[in-house]
Parts: C-alpha cells; structure tokens; sequence
C-alpha cells in the first residue's frame, strides 16, 4: 500500500476532502501496479515520470464531469458491466452509418431495438487528408473528422448514448501517427524533442538489421518496414504504410502523451477504448518487434491511470495474434486480469468460415482447446464479420492436430472464399497476397461470403435457404460463446459486398472497402414489411437469438466455453458450467441432415433438457436427436414432475 505522506502536498489540489480520498484511495489501489510497470519499462526513468504522470491524473481528475463520475460509481459497482449476457456490440462507420455524428444520435432508436448496449464507431478522429488507412492515419486525436462534426457532437453523442445505456467505444491509434501530426511535423523540423518520438535512422544499417526478422504487413503496396523521408533526413520507422510514423514508446514523454489523451477523450464520454496495432509498439531487434513483455506492462500502467481517473473505462485490445501470445493481452501471472479488459477473438471467426466451408468441426475444437483460460474479469470480443480482411490464423500445430496439413487448409480456405474452388458458395476478394508467404487474406461482406450473392444471381431458392442459414448459424456461435457479440453494421440486414468501392478514389486500391457499404436505410425499413426476404428472415433470426440471449444468465462471460468431443464431423459441441446448470451447445455446420446420438447429450445434461432457441423440449432416449441443415440448439437441463 502507498503511504499517504508522500500525497500530502497534493491535497492542497483539492477543495473537497471527498474528492480527495476517492483519488487518493484509487491511487493506494492501482498505484503499485502504475508504479511497478513503469519501472519495469523505463527503470530509473520512471519515477520522474510518476510524478508528472500524477499531475496529469490531477488536472483530468478534477474536469472530469458529474454524470461521469457518477458512471464510474456504478461501474466500480457492477464491475461485470462488459460480461453480461445483454452486452450486444455494433461496429459501423459513422460516415458510412449516418453520415455524421448527429446522423448517428438520430438513429439511436434503431440500435436500441437491436439491443444495442455498445456502440464502436470506427475511426473518427481527424486523419490525414488523401489515403490515410480507413482513418487509422490520426493527425490530430483531439479532433474529430471535419465531416463527421466536432468534439463536442462527439460529447454530445457520448451522452445521448449514455442515457439509453449504451457505451461509446472509440479506436485509439498507439502504434503510430500520420506523417502530418503535430509530433512528426516537428521531428522533421528537427526539434530533438519530437526527433526522440519516433525511430529515425540517418542510413539502412540497423533498418536492414531489422528487416531481417521483421514480417510485412500490406506487402502489396507498402512493402517493407521503412520509409526515407527527405525533411527528416533518415529512414522513419513505418510498419503499416509510409505516411504512419511508428512511435518510439521507449520515450516516456510518448506514454504521457497516450495517458493525457486516454484521460482526455474518457471525459468526452468515452467509455470503452479500442487499442489499435498494440502488439507492434515495442520495438526489440532480432525479431517480429511484436507481442514484447513490455508492451503489457505499459498497457498495464495506462489502463492503472485510467482506473485512479476514471474507473467507468475498459481497455479492448486489437491483437490478431496466436492464442498463446493473445492471452497475455488479458493480463498472465502478476498481470493476470490487470492488462485489457477485453481481446478480439479472432480465431473464433477464422473457424467459423473455415467449418463452413469445410463441413467439418475438427479443426475448430482443436482450435478452441489450444486457447489457455482467460481471467474471469475479461471477456472477448466475438464477430462474425468486421472492418478488415480475413486473414487465415490457422496454426500448422492445430492443423496437424486434426489431421490436416496447414499450408493446404490455408490455401484452400482463399481458394474457397475467392470462388475459385469449384463448388465454392461464397463470393470474396484476394488481398494482399504475399508470394513469399504464400498468404492470402480475403476481403467480403457476411452474407456475400455465406453465398446469398451467387444464391440471389442463380434465382436459386434452396442455396438462398442455405445461405441465410450459415448467416444464423455463425452468429448464434458468436452470441453463445460468451463475451460481448460485435454485429458488423449491415450483417443484420445481410448486405451484400459493395463492388461499386473502385469508383471511390482514395478506396479502389484497397479493397476491403467491399464490404464497408453504405447503411442501407430502405432496406432496415422493408424488413419489418418483407419478412419473408432474405434480409427480413436474417434479421428476424438474428433479433430472436439477441432476445434469447439477453435472457440467458448461462452465457455471462465470466464463464468459459469448453469443446466437447464430438462423434459427427459435421457437429460442432460447446458446454458451459454456470451456476444455475450445464449449458451445452449444439450446431450443425452442414447443409445436410444429421442424425446425432442422444446418449451423448444425456451425460452432459440428464435426461430432459429444453432448447432456448426454439423452446423445445427434448427428452434424451434411445433415439438420436435429429439436426437440420445448419441447426442450432442452446440445451439446459430441465426438471420434469412426477
């Protein structure tokens, strides 16, 4: 514990003793964790930094608003708030959702209906002019995109979102900054200050030192992990695209930076941050300078900062990385729970398509088992479909594991999702393919990746059946799994991909921008009139499985999912052990019929059980438990009178 006589000079900060011991007592809790981390990265550095971080803390502390500061007494309460089964998440682009940040506020109805208790708009503040990687090129953090409005409708956003209960998620970029930001502008300008934010180098010897072992991320057109840059005269770190300078966050002045925006946009209303490109902002030679101990120690240290300021904030961390590396973003031994509240899991999407296209469940329990616990106060963050593209994060262990060979699934997977398999039912886009590698990501909509395009092209009813079917059934895997369900704006409406992206200038070289459309607005409305349409039985399906599982105290995501062996390929089988009972899943990932052994389900869940989606009840005897295409059953126990 701290002792309070090293604070007592800072209480003359305050006018309110109350306000002082909530501060003081918050630091006494996460100030070893603030501290220890700091030491950990920057050594004897640290405690100077301590000490402007503190004034940081102070002035944030103090303009931090009431209905905030009453949030962050309601979450210090509830501090499950990101685990219940009623947290439902949307992602969608503002600009592409309703045009601006008031468009949004005035389409809040709509994702209250949905069930909506987490909004993620994409990024939104100010990048670059021109190209500038979908927004994630930031110019300025402390504003907001010309078009979409000011800070203050983000303000104003955040608190209309508030009063209906729904949390403003908001992707903060750490890895780099645009080449125009304030910080580089300087660095080019020579100041030594700003020079020491950033990895400039006068020749390629330790550039060529680094690409040794560094991977690429968009080979196709940012080749290589650095860029010359005249003004500044060296090579600038720029893993991602030469107009984003890497951060140099072995500078404590950058951590100060980050906590003082951290703390900044939390009192604009922000509620949940988006830590984008986490796993590269260390740097270490020999290697991917990525997913380094020193990246959860300064995630740590931020994430204690918030906590002292503001409690009602939770961290997501954007790791698309190995399960063994992944866990660490959820914090692991002494950081065990202390790290990011909340992680993508990616590997549940990659199996999700990969069953579908393959029929067969091995590989994804095989998967699911490679995933070590998590902390129970974290969750994950599950979708069927987001922003980016689709890149095949199969492991060749748990490939060999199911007996296959990773390479061939992985090449068959892009095959498939091209259209270039014969038989294949999806309609998708290569990206970034990598010669080297061998890698192909792929780019498509849900619905145009599930096989409603080519169903609707062929005027085929039966594919269009199947189509819709793989849609639910994917999206009743990521809202049974526990965590928070992330909708995909236009997946409820199961929009189909946008080719019209290459008439856009800045979007044609980058094709993802395929499945990024523009919300279709007469479409949400016809569902409700045309419930027999595609869209209207998607999103009719999927408004039913959000209710089920608003209901359904089992999937609180303090709770893990665990793979039950399964003796049909084609049948994929999950259990969770809550208080309250088992709950075992059951999905069919064929389009065909399956008849599947009752037995089983009886020693998981007695003899009686009841399916929540359908309402259902089975009674588990001699005869087998018969599946449709594409079925999915949520069982619990069920007691039956004598």
């Amino acid at each position: 514990m701290l002792k309070s006589d090293p604070w007592a000079r800072l209480r003359t900060a305050f006018d309110d003793d109350r306000d002082a011991d909530t501060f003081f007592l918050r630091l006494e809790r996460y100030g070893p964790d603030l501290q220890g981390s700091l030491r950990a990265v920057y050594g004897d550095r640290a405690d100077p930094l301590f000490d402007r971080l503190i004034e940081v803390m102070l002035h944030a502390f103090h303009a931090r608003p009431a209905d905030l500061r009453r949030l962050d007494e309601a979450r210090l309460l509830r501090p499950d708030w990101l685990q219940t089964p009623d947290m439902i998440g949307y992602i969608a682009y503002a600009d592409r959702f309703a045009g601006t940040l008031k468009g949004v506020a005035e389409h809040l109805d709509y994702l209250q209906g949905l069930g909506v208790k987490y909004l993620h708009l994409m990024p939104l503040l100010k990048p670059r002019a021109g190209e500038n990687d979908g927004g994630y090129a930031v110019q300025d953090y402390r504003a907001v995109r010309e078009d979409l409005g000011t800070m203050d409708d983000l303000s104003a956003l955040a608190r209309g979102l508030r009063g209906r209960g729904v949390s403003l998620v908001l992707d903060l970029v750490l890895n780099h900054v645009a080449r125009e930001h304030e910080w580089a502008e300087k660095a080019r300008a020579g100041e030594p200050k700003y020079r020491d934010y950033f990895h400039i180098y006068p020749d390629r010897a330790l550039p060529d030192a680094y690409e040794r072992t560094l991977p690429e991320v968009f080979p196709d057109f940012a080749p290589g992990n650095f860029t010359w840059d005249d003004a500044a005269g060296g090579w600038v770190w720029t893993t991602f695209n030469a107009y984003q300078w890497d951060l140099n966050w072995a500078n404590p002045d950058v951590f100060l930076e980050f906590a003082d925006l951290i703390l900044y946009l939390a009192n604009r209303g922000v509620e949940v941050f988006r830590l984008d490109a986490i796993a590269f902002i260390w740097k270490r030679l020999g290697g991917a300078s990525q997913n380094q101990p020193e990246v959860h120690h300064l995630t740590r240290a931020l994430r204690a900062a918030a906590r002292i300021v503001a409690p009602g904030v939770a961290f997501k961390a954007e790791a698309i990385v190995a399960p063994a590396d992944l866990i660490h973003y959820l914090g692991t031994r002494s950081h065990h729970g202390k790290v990011s509240d909340m992680a993508y899991h990616n590997s549940l999407m990659v199996q999700i398509w990969s069953t579908l296209a393959s029929r067969n469940t091995r590989l994804f329990e095989e998967a699911l088992r490679a995933f070590p616990p998590k902390p129970t106060n974290t969750t994950w963050g599950m979708y069927v479909r987001c922003h980016d593209d689709i890149g095949w994060a199969i492991s060749d262990e748990d490939a060999a594991r199911a007996g296959l060979s990773g390479e061939a699934h992985r090449r068959f997977l892009s095959d498939f999702y091209s259209g270039e398999f014969p038989g294949s039912f999806a309609r998708g886009l290569v990206f970034q393919f990598n010669p080297a590698t061998g890698d192909r990501r792929i780019s498509g909509s849900g619905a145009s990746l599930a096989g409603l395009e080519t169903a609707l092209e062929a005027g085929d009813a039966g594919r269009v059946d199947d189509a819709v079917r793989r849609l639910l059934l994917a999206h009743a895997v990521v809202l049974g799994f526990g965590g928070v369900p992330l909708l995909y704006m236009g997946d409820e409406l199961a929009m189909l991909n946008d080719s019209g992206f290459t008439e856009v200038p800045e979007h044609a070289p980058d094709n993802r921008w395929v499945h990024r459309p523009k919300m279709d607005w007469e479409l949400a409305e016809k569902v409700a009139t045309e419930p027999d349409s595609p869209a209207g039985r998607v999103n009719a399906g999927l408004r039913h499985l959000i209710r089920v599982r608003q209901d359904t105290p089992h999937l609180h995501a303090s709770i893990e999912s665990h793979v039950v062996p399964s003796p049909d390929g084609r049948v994929l089988l999950l259990r969770r052990d809550h208080p309250l009972g088992v709950m075992v899943q059951v999905y069919n990932f064929s389009e065909g019929e399956v008849d599947f052994p009752a037995h089983l389900l009886r020693d998981h869940l007695g003899e009686h059980a009841t399916d929540l989606l359908g309402g259902s009840a089975f009674t588990f005897g001699h005869y087998p438990v018969h599946l449709e295409p594409y079925r999915a059953l949520w069982l619990v126990s069920r007691e039956v009178q004598g």
